[in-house]
């Protein structure tokens, strides 16, 4: 798997912006993809050194189209803490 196809997307929430303070990122990743990938992919895509990753599986909610209840899909989220003084720059911005 490529660096490319492991992050998805950012995570641009109240609550990941509150994270970002403390130098943890958090990142929407591959389901298939596991810890050690992770890293490397942020460390190469932006040129940080990474301290610590914290992966979770995140369920998909109940949603009701008509008279039928259906589910959106889960996906994987990763919370990437980096070394002191290290920052992500497409994140100052937002």
């Amino acid at each position: 798997m490529e660096h490319n196809d492991i992050i998805i997307a950012p995570v641009l929430t109240e609550k990941s912006s509150s994270l970002r303070e403390e130098g943890k990122y958090v990142f929407r990743v591959d389901s298939r993809a596991t810890k050690i990938q992770i890293k490397e992919a942020v460390a190469k895509l932006f040129n940080v050194k990474v301290e610590k990753c914290t992966v979770m599986n995140v369920e998909g909610k109940m949603r009701r189209v008509r008279y039928r209840a259906g589910k959106t899909s889960g996906w994987k989220k990763a919370i990437v803490k980096l070394a002191a003084g290290q920052s992500i720059k497409i994140f100052e911005g937002a």
